[in-house]
C-alpha cells in the first residue's frame, strides 16, 4: 500500500470513501542498515509530517527497525476462530465479497480486494498471509497489500524479508504513520500471522474527534505495535488526519498487483 496507482482506484470504489490522494512528491534515496546489518539504498520521501513526528511520511532515512530475535519469532497459524468470532475465511468458505482464486485451502489475490459483508469496530483481527515464493520486484513493489480496518487505517502487508523500504511501509507497520518495532519477516512463500487488536476512534455528536484509534498488532509472535495512538486515517506521502466516519465499517484487504496468499481469515469484536 499505497502507491498513487493504487490508492485512487480504491476511492473511486469508495473503499476509502472521502480520503485524498494530496499533492504527489519527488522521491528521494537514503542509504541505510538494513535488519540484518547490510547497506542498502531505500526510495522514500522527504515532503510532509504527521503530527508530533521528527520524521517525514515515508522518510527513506528513517532507521530500519531491528531484527526480532530468531527463538521469538513464532507465526500464530491454523488457528480455530474462537466463539463469537466471525469467519472471513476458513480454507473452504469465503464469507466476504472478492474475487480472488480459492484453491487447496489458500485463497490469492487476482482480481479486486477482499471487502467484508459485516461492518465491525473494534475487534481482534486474526488474519494470515504469505508472499509470494517466486521473489519479483523490490521496495513496495513486493509483495505488496494491506490490511484496511474501517477501510480508513491501513496495516502494511510486505515482503519485509531481506527488503527494506521506508519503516512506515514495510509489513507491521500503521501504514503512513509508524514502523514496527520489530522486522519479524519470514522468508518469501512462508506463512505470516497477523493479530490486531483494534480500538475504534470515538466521535460525538458533533461528528468531532474525542477518542483517537489504538493499535496492537503481535507480527508472527512478536509485538511490533504496542497500543499506538494513530493521528490520522491512511495517506500516502501527505499528513494525515482525522475523517469523521460511523462507528462501524467492512475490513478490506488491498490488491496491490501481487498474488499475496491467505488461508485463515477471522474476526472478533471486542469491548473498549
Amino acid at each position: 500500500m499505497l502507491s498513487a496507482r493504487w490508492f485512487r482506484p480504491l476511492i473511486a470504489a469508495g473503499v476509502v470513501a472521502g480520503l485524498s490522494v494530496g499533492v504527489a512528491y519527488a522521491a528521494k534515496q537514503a542509504k541505510v542498515k538494513d535488519a540484518w546489518g547490510d547497506e542498502v539504498t531505500v526510495d522514500g520521501y522527504d515532503s510532509a509530517k504527521n503530527p508530533g513526528s521528527e520524521w517525514f511520511v515515508h522518510d527513506a532515512s528513517r532507521p530500519q527497525p531491528p531484527r526480532a530475535p530468531e527463538k521469538d519469532i513464532k507465526p500464530n497459524l491454523n488457528v480455530k476462530a474462537p466463539e463469537g468470532a466471525v469467519s472471513i475465511f476458513d480454507g473452504k468458505t469465503m464469507n466476504a465479497n472478492c474475487k480472488w482464486e480459492v484453491k487447496d485451502g489458500v485463497a490469492t489475490i487476482t482480481e479486486g480486494g477482499l471487502t467484508t459483508k459485516e461492518s465491525f469496530g473494534s475487534a481482534h483481527f486474526h488474519i494470515e498471509w504469505a508472499s509470494p515464493k517466486e521473489v519479483k520486484g523490490a521496495g513496495q513493489g513486493r509483495g505488496n497489500s494491506g490490511i484496511i480496518i474501517m477501510g480508513k487505517y491501513e496495516v502494511q502487508v510486505l515482503d519485509s524479508w531481506k527488503n527494506a523500504t521506508y519503516p512506515d511501509g514495510m509489513a507491521g507497520s500503521v501504514y503512513g504513520q509508524n514502523p514496527p518495532k520489530f522486522n519479524a519477516a519470514v522468508k518469501p512463500g512462508e506463512w505470516t500471522s497477523y493479530d490486531i487488536e483494534w480500538h475504534a476512534p470515538k466521535f460525538d455528536e458533533n461528528k468531532k474527534l474525542v477518542k483517537p484509534a489504538r493499535v496492537t498488532v503481535i507480527w508472527n509472535g512478536v509485538k511490533v505495535q504496542d497500543n499506538y495512538e494513530l493521528v490520522g486515517v491512511v495517506q500516502h506521502q501527505n499528513a494525515t488526519k482525522y475523517q469523521y466516519h460511523e462507528a462501524k465499517a467492512p475490513l478490506h484487504i488491498q490488491h496491490h498487483g501481487d498474488k499475496v496468499m491467505f488461508k485463515n481469515i477471522w474476526i472478533k469484536p471486542i469491548e473498549d
